[in-house]
C-alpha cells in the first residue's frame, strides 16, 4: 500500500510545557495473512491511562487484537481488494470508522455494507471483514478492553471463550 498515516504525539518537556514528542508515520506497520495492513498508532495498558513524561513507545509489542486488560488500542487497517479476514470474536468494544472505500461486515447469518463516514460499534460479536470492491478500503479502529457478562456467556455457543482471537497472524 502506498498510503501511510501521520501520527502526532504530544507530551511535556522538563519544565512541564506542552510539546510535540513525535510527528510522522507510525513506528509499527504489519501485514496480516489476508493482506490487511495494520498501522499501529497507540495503545494504553490500563485505566485510568497512565500519562508519564518518559514512557516507552507503546506500539512496539506483538500484533494482538485485544488491548491489554483495562487498556485501549487505536489503529488504522487497510483492506486490499479481495481481503477477507477470518471469522473472529474478541472480548472488546470496538469503534470502527470507515475512512475510505467499502467494507462488508459479516456476522453469523447477516451482513451489511459500510461506506465512508459509517461507524460500527462492535460488541464482542463473531464477525469478519471483507473488501469485495476493486479499491482499497481503510478503517480506523479504537478497541477497548471488555468483559462478557455472565448472562451473555451463557448465551454463547460452547467453546467460544477458548477460541477468542488474539493474534490476526495466527487465527
Amino acid at each position: 500500500m502506498s498510503w501511510t498515516s501521520r501520527r502526532v504525539v504530544t507530551g511535556h518537556d522538563d519544565n512541564g510545557k506542552s510539546v510535540f514528542l513525535s510527528d510522522g508515520p507510525p513506528p509499527v506497520v504489519r501485514t496480516a495473512p489476508d493482506g490487511a495492513v495494520f498501522h499501529e498508532l497507540w495503545n494504553t495498558r490500563g485505566t485510568p491511562a497512565l500519562i508519564d513524561p518518559d514512557e516507552p513507545e507503546p506500539t512496539q509489542i506483538s500484533l494482538t487484537v485485544p488491548p491489554d486488560p483495562n487498556g485501549t488500542k487505536i489503529r488504522i487497517n487497510e483492506f486490499p481488494p479481495g481481503a477477507v479476514s477470518p471469522m473472529h470474536r474478541t472480548q472488546t468494544v470496538d469503534y470502527g470508522i470507515v475512512l475510505q472505500g467499502e467494507v462488508v461486515l459479516v456476522l453469523d447469518d447477516t451482513e451489511t455494507v459500510l461506506r465512508p463516514g459509517d461507524v460500527v460499534v462492535q460488541r464482542g460479536t463473531d464477525h469478519r471483514w471483507e473488501n469485495r470492491s476493486g479499491a482499497v478500503a481503510r478503517m480506523a479502529f479504537v478497541l477497548v478492553d471488555g468483559e462478557f457478562s455472565d448472562r451473555l456467556t451463557k448465551r454463547l455457543p460452547e467453546g467460544v471463550m477458548e477460541s477468542l482471537l488474539t493474534d490476526p497472524n495466527h487465527p
